[in-house]
């Protein structure tokens, strides 16, 4: 194996050696996030920028770290900086935003005066949870008792998501009006208007190991979209049941268009509302 040594690298193992696969199976144990034979060597890749910030000399004293050094809690959330795919955007699969404020949030309040829970479970860069903010105030519920928790396994993402400022390419779906009414300019970039951030509560959380989140204890609504794409089934259903013992019987779970729970859970049945597709909590216990 190589050293850390400049023009040198720690990538001579090939995808797929004993260290490799050491690696592999203890990010996807730890994260949930599961790298196919074909996609070793981007996990290395990601790797190793923060190998190297550890001083290790190989990919073998990397995993030693992360596995039983005591620096190895901190150095995770370093790894989940590295995994963390942030491309998103305002208003993404937006049907599924106008089935929450249309017809679960009336329904809520028609029954009950307590305050809705709706939970951003990988939020990024906090696009979604802002877009249902923006939602709720478009929709005449900005006065409602309804509290939003947004959480993402990134610090780095979090840390963007609280400043509140974006690019052009993240209002690429969402309605030129809103963008002005809801955002002002700052230079090349947009800045959430302070009556939308403060709607939102940021934490930190590993959907893998939620008991560490006791916030989200209860909600009736949770989006976690377009995370499961790159999780194992194992996985999936391991955060789908930590999901299930959070919301009540007849609460709603969304997740992104590609991705199906149909095979993987019988704790949630699929449900049409107006066109969008969630997840709803029922009766069975596991």
């Amino acid at each position: 194996m190589t050293s850390t040594e400049p023009g040198g690298g720690l990538s001579s193992i090939v995808p797929g050696d004993a260290v490799s696969l050491l690696l592999r199976d203890l990010v996807h144990e730890r994260t949930g996030v599961y790298f196919e034979p074909d996609r070793l060597g981007s996990m290395l890749e990601k790797l190793e920028p923060r190998a190297r910030a550890t001083r290790c000399q190989s990919f073998l004293d990397y995993f030693y770290v992360l596995k039983y050094d005591e620096r190895g809690d901190q150095e995770w959330h370093r790894v989940m900086d590295a995994f963390s795919v942030q491309e998103t955007y305002f208003w993404r699969e937006a049907d599924q935003i106008q089935a929450f404020v249309k017809r679960i949030v009336p329904a809520w309040f028609a029954g009950s005066d307590r305050p809705l829970r709706v939970w951003s479970a990988a939020c990024a860069t906090g696009e979604e949870p802002y877009s249902l903010a923006i939602a709720l105030l478009e929709n005449g519920w900005g006065n409602h008792p309804v509290e939003i928790l947004a959480s993402d396994a990134s610090e780095a993402a979090l840390a963007k998501a609280a400043a509140g400022i974006y690019r052009e390419r993240s209002f690429r779906a969402l309605p030129s009006s809103l963008r002005e009414k809801y955002f002002a300019p700052r230079g090349e970039h947009w800045a959430i208007n302070p009556e939308i951030a403060r709607r939102v509560t940021f934490r930190w959380a590993n959907l893998v190991a939620l008991d560490a989140l006791p916030d989200v204890a209860a909600v009736q609504v949770i989006f976690c979209r377009n995370v499961f794409i790159y999780f194992s089934p194992q996985s999936i259903k391991q955060v789908v049941n930590a999901f299930a013992e959070r919301l009540p019987a007849g609460g709603h779970l969304f997740v992104g268009a590609s991705e199906s729970l149909l095979k993987i859970t019988d704790l949630f049945d699929l449900e049409e509302i107006d066109g969008a597709f969630a997840y709803v909590r029922n009766s069975v216990r596991r």
